[in-house]
């Protein structure tokens, strides 16, 4: 592991950004044996995040609360709370105002978001994708799995599986998107990005997705556009249809 010295970083969310995870190092968290690699950071510990987190075997985390919410995909091992465990696989959306102390028994790697899901009546989410409803994407070879969107609020969050050949063909993103890669490659227009790779476009962006050997993403569209509301439900990323590609409004359970 590396050292415990963390700076912000891709701070200015009109700019676009990508990091390769796996090329960075393993910085300490407060709590030992818990470590991160920060793609997206400003306000230091305080402040908004967006990092890949291990945690080693038997190590947790001291309770405390999200006032501006926190989001978690587990990317391998089982992570654990108050609430339940839950295994790779699983998405999290921990509301405003929540608290927890996370733990994990054998170890686990997550993607958090910390204090970017601002603003009262958030519900809690809880889906585990491996057993989800995909749905047809935008183009041939495209398919969708819905995971958060509500009225009132701008994110729609979806994982996408792009089969070997497919081609998303141009799309705009009035706020933005934000994708990782969570396995296979995939071009974004800046040549492959591979397994670990987290990308943002900001808001108004047009971007392109091809893979050629197949692929499977962590998509976040909408988040960039400086409003925290809405007036409609927002469009799923990477589809056509704006309503139902799987499940329609996944929450809890």
């Amino acid at each position: 592991m590396g050292d415990d010295t963390v700076q912000d970083v891709n701070t200015d969310i009109t700019q676009p950004a990508r990091v390769d995870s796996r090329a960075r190092e393993w910085i300490a968290s407060p709590s030992p044996g818990v470590w991160r690699k920060p793609l997206y950071r400003t306000g230091g510990e305080s402040g908004r995040a967006t990092s890949i987190v291990v945690y080693e075997p038997g190590s947790r985390f001291p309770s405390h609360a999200h006032p501006e919410g926190e989001e978690i995909l587990v990317l391998s091992g089982v992570f654990s709370d108050e609430t339940g465990d839950y295994p790779a696989g699983s998405y999290l959306l921990n509301p405003p105002g929540s608290r927890h102390a996370p733990r994990t028994e054998d170890g686990c790697e997550l993607f958090v978001k910390l204090r970017q899901y601002a603003g009262s009546g958030r519900r809690q989410v809880c889906i585990q994708t491996r057993s989800g409803e995909w749905g047809p994407g935008c183009a041939p070879g495209v398919e969708v799995l819905p995971l958060y969107r509500q009225h009132g609020f701008p994110e729609a969050t979806a994982l996408a599986r792009l089969a070997a050949g497919s081609d998303t063909g141009t799309r705009d993103f009035a706020g933005g998107l934000e994708l990782l890669v969570l396995s296979g490659s995939v071009d974004a227009g800046e040549g492959a990005c591979g397994e670990g790779t987290w990308v943002r476009r900001p808001a108004g962006a047009r971007v392109r997705l091809r893979s050629a050997e197949g692929c499977r993403l962590y998509l976040c569209a909408g988040a960039l556009a400086g409003s925290d509301s809405v007036d409609v439900l927002p469009e799923w990323p990477l589809t056509e249809d704006p309503g139902r590609p799987g499940r329609q409004d996944p929450g809890r359970g």
